[in-house]
């Protein structure tokens, strides 16, 4: 029995990027003999065990077949006659099938190495069209390794994967699990652009795989379309460190401006509503969690709102204050306003220039709950209460508006 260190861990390790999770395959072992020695079984589909100290995975080496449509079509082997590089013959890209022995040792068949000095993602063997999966992992890992390109004869495989119907088969959980953890990557806008390469974008999101070609209205920057706007956002946004819900609002805000017919352009009028109604089908389509469908929806709705903040009535800003929650839920109004602000910045230029909307809104929000509301429900009859509360708020926004002057 052996064991070696596999995968991210030695990918990392080589590129001197910090380890914080080590994965094992263990060569010449049974299930009987991990259990002997106090391993944890967790494997359903194929034997993993957890190490009883240190908790890590330590997988048996195993072999795989398809059988079946998908990435889940497969027929797994697992025995002690398994060899080292019958394992490392299945994974996905050169870079993640190098091993490293207890004595520090280098095994790789497959130029990992080479290809980690050179930047470039390949794939192991044509065993990567098995799995549909794979693409969406290459397409995030160019998210992440932003230096690295993909090997012409990797894109032609993935290229007819999808020709092939593979990604059709890819559940939305799974979908939504790659593409949200490559959202939270170095650069978003990679992993999109080898979607669209492939053309995979297309067959998964076609919402946003529809906006590029698509020109941007005249009093933005009509120079480039709207997909490479959307683009730009999303990296501003995660060049800033936002999380997870404002990105994915960052990715979505303009999904509108895809549907609007072509004789229209460059005008989008009314892409709000659609961007909406776009919005809560990709949601629901990829069971996205709540905190991003709320946040991609009140972005897609009212970020042109923001941009004209400083031209609203006060009444028209306490209601947008009030649809997008802000009185409720301060943090998640904040970043409402993040969102915003990305899509201001995503425009070339603008990264430097002064975007006043955002303290603007927070320092009406101050002024509006500044109010005494309890005072001011026990002056009118119970039916009164909203519309009192409103225009208390109004008026305080107003006042703090006159102050400005």
């Amino acid at each position: 029995m052996k064991t070696y260190i596999v995968g991210g861990a030695v990918r990392d390790r080589l590129l001197g990027l910090p380890v914080s999770d080590r994965d094992y395959v263990v060569v010449g072992a049974t299930p009987e003999q991990m259990l002997a020695q106090g391993f944890q079984p967790v494997g359903k589909d194929f034997p993993v065990f957890l190490h009883p100290q240190t908790h890590a995975e330590y997988a048996l080496a195993r072999t795989e077949r398809k059988s079946g449509h998908g990435y889940k079509g497969f027929k797994v082997y697992a025995a002690p006659e398994v060899t080292l590089e019958e394992d490392l013959q299945r994974r996905d890209l050169t870079i993640n099938a190098i091993a490293e022995d207890e004595t520090g040792a280098l095994v790789d068949p497959h130029g990992g190495q080479r290809d980690l000095a050179a930047r470039v993602f390949r794939h192991v063997s044509e065993a990567f069209a098995e799995d549909p999966v794979r693409i969406l992992r290459v397409a995030r890992f160019a998210a992440r390794f932003v230096e690295f390109s993909l090997a012409p004869e990797t894109l032609a495989l993935m290229r007819r994967m999808v020709d092939n119907g593979e990604v059709d088969a890819l559940v939305p959980e799974r979908v939504w699990q790659e593409v949200a953890r490559g959202l939270m990557e170095a650069r978003p806008s990679r992993m999109f652009q080898v979607l669209r390469d492939c053309g995979a974008l297309a067959r998964l999101f076609p919402e946003i795989d529809r906006l590029f070609g698509v020109p941007q209205p005249p009093e933005h920057h009509p120079e480039i379309d709207t997909g490479v706007h959307v683009m730009l956002v999303v990296d501003w946004a995660a060049r800033q460190g936002f999380g997870l819900p404002v990105r994915f609002a960052a990715l979505t805000h303009d999904l509108g401006k895809g549907v609007t017919p072509p004789a229209l352009w460059p005008k989008h009028h009314g892409h709000e509503g659609k961007s909406m109604a776009l919005v809560r089908a990709l949601c629901e389509r990829l069971r996205v969690p709540a905190d991003c469908r709320e946040l991609a929806i009140a972005v897609a709705r009212d970020h042109g709102n923001v941009h004209r903040a400083m031209e609203l009535r006060a009444a028209t800003v306490v209601e947008l204050l009030e649809r997008v929650d802000a009185f409720r839920r301060p943090d998640r109004f904040g970043e409402f306003l993040q969102a915003c602000e990305s899509d201001f910045r995503g425009r070339p230029g603008y990264e430097a220039r002064d975007f006043p909307a955002t303290q603007y809104l927070q320092q009406a929000l101050v002024a509006a709950r500044g109010i005494d509301a309890a005072a001011v429900a026990r002056s009118v009859a119970p039916d009164r209460i909203r519309e009192a509360v409103f225009q208390a708020r109004v008026a305080a926004v107003d006042a703090w508006r006159r102050q400005q002057i």
